[in-house]
C-alpha cells in the first residue's frame, strides 16, 4: 500500500539555524529539539523513511508557533524562511516529500495574508499549518478571515495544530498546569475549542469552501459525538447570564453537520480504539493517514509503524483503505497522482 504521511514535522536548515540564535520560546525549542535529530537533520529523516516502502511525507514545521518566538517582524522572517526552505526540500526531493503546508506570521494578519498569497502563487504551498490560538487570541477574530478567504480561493486546506503550554493552569487556584496535563488533555481540548469557534462564529457559512483539517483525528469531537450533536442542539439552555438563542438560528445547519465537514488525520499515537472511533465519525472520505513523526519514543519510525499496523488491522473495503492511505491527501493538498 502507498502512504502519504499528511502531518509530520521538519525544520529546514536556514530556519533551524535562525531559531538557534533566538531567546525565549525560540531558545527553548532549540534546546528541546536538539534531542530529536529527525526533525532537523535530513540524513536522519531519510533513514527513518527508508524503513517504509512507497512512503512520502507532506512537511510542516514543528512547535512552537512561530508567532510565539518574537515580535511580528521576526515572525514574518521566520515564516519566509520556513516556506522557502520547505518548498526547496520538496523540489529537491520529490520522491521523499510529496508537498508541504506553509507557516504564516499570524500575529500580523496583514503580513500573513501577503505571505499566504506568496507561498501559494510563487512557492507552490499545498496548504498552511495554523495553531489553535494566536498568542492566546481565538481564530474566529475577524482580523484572521482574509487569510481563510485566500486559502479557500486557492482550494488549499488549513491544518489546525494544537498550541497550549503549562502556563494555562488546570485549576483557577493554581498558576500553571501540572503533570503535563496541558499536553495530554489540553491539546485535544484546544483543537476541539478552535473547531467550535469556526462552527459557531459562522465562518464555515461565510466561507463554505474553506477546508479545515483537525489534527489528532479531530481531537475530542468523535468521542463526544453525543454532546456535539444532541447536546449542542440545545445551545443556550444551560446558560443564564447571556442570550444564546440567536446562535443556532444564525447557522444554516446543525452544529454536528459542520463538525463532520472537518478533515482529520490518523495521528493518535498508534491507538486502535481512537482510530476506530475517528473513522466511524468522519468516514473514509475525510480521514488522512498521518503519523506525527518524529515525535515518538523511537524518534521517527515508531508511530509511522504503529499507525500503519492499526490501519491494517481494521477491516475495510480496499477503496476506502486507499482513500485514507494516500488518495485523500492527493485530493486535499492538490498533489500529483
Amino acid at each position: 500500500m502507498r502512504y502519504i504521511d499528511a502531518f509530520n514535522h521538519f525544520f529546514p536548515e536556514k530556519l533551524w539555524t535562525r531559531i538557534q540564535s533566538l531567546e525565549g520560546a525560540g531558545e527553548g525549542i532549540g534546546k528541546r529539539m536538539q534531542n530529536i535529530p529527525a526533525i532537523y537533520d535530513l540524513e536522519t529523516r531519510f533513514r527513518v523513511m527508508d524503513e517504509f516502502q512507497d512512503y512520502t511525507q507532506v512537511l510542516s514545521i514543528g512547535m512552537p508557533p512561530i508567532e510565539s518566538m518574537g515580535e511580528p517582524a521576526l515572525v514574518v522572517e521566520l515564516a519566509k524562511l520556513a516556506n522557502e526552505g520547505l518548498a526547496e526540500l520538496c523540489a529537491k526531493y520529490p520522491d521523499r516529500f510529496a508537498g508541504y503546508v506553509g507557516a504564516l506570521p499570524m500575529s500580523d494578519p496583514d503580513a500573513a495574508a501577503k505571505e499566504a498569497e506568496r507561498a501559494l502563487s510563487e512557492l507552490g504551498a499545498n496548504g498552511f499549518q495554523i495553531h489553535t490560538n494566536v498568542n492566546g487570541a481565538p481564530l474566529d477574530e475577524p482580523r484572521f478571515e482574509p487569510i481563510y478567504e485566500i486559502a479557500a480561493r486557492y482550494d488549499r486546506p488549513l491544518l489546525l495544530h494544537p498550541s497550549r503550554t503549562n502556563s494555562m493552569p488546570d485549576y483557577a487556584t493554581e498558576s500553571k498546569s501540572k503533570y503535563e496535563i496541558w499536553w495530554t488533555f489540553g491539546w485535544p481540548y484546544e483543537t476541539s475549542a478552535a473547531m467550535a469557534r469556526f462552527v459557531f462564529s459562522g465562518i464555515m457559512d461565510r466561507i463554505p469552501n474553506l477546508k479545515l483539517l483537525a489534527h489528532h483525528l479531530g481531537a475530542m469531537v468523535p468521542y463526544f459525538e453525543g454532546r456535539v450533536g444532541p447536546g449542542w442542539d440545545q445551545l443556550g439552555k444551560r446558560t443564564s447570564d447571556e442570550d444564546l438563542s440567536g446562535v443556532l438560528q444564525g447557522l444554516k445547519r446543525r452544529p454536528l453537520d459542520y463538525f463532520k465537514d472537518f478533515y482529520a488525520d490518523t495521528a493518535v499515537f498508534g491507538s486502535r480504539p481512537a482510530t476506530v472511533c475517528g473513522l466511524a465519525f468522519y468516514g473514509a472520505d475525510r480521514v488522512l493517514f498521518a503519523s506525527d513523526s518524529p515525535f515518538d519514543p523511537e524518534r521517527g519510525p515508531g508511530y509511522i509503524r504503529d499507525t500503519i499496523r492499526v490501519l491494517e488491522s481494521i477491516d475495510m473495503p480496499e477503496d476506502e483503505r486507499e482513500k485514507i492511505s494516500f488518495r485523500n491527501a492527493q485530493a486535499l493538498f492538490g498533489l500529483k497522482a
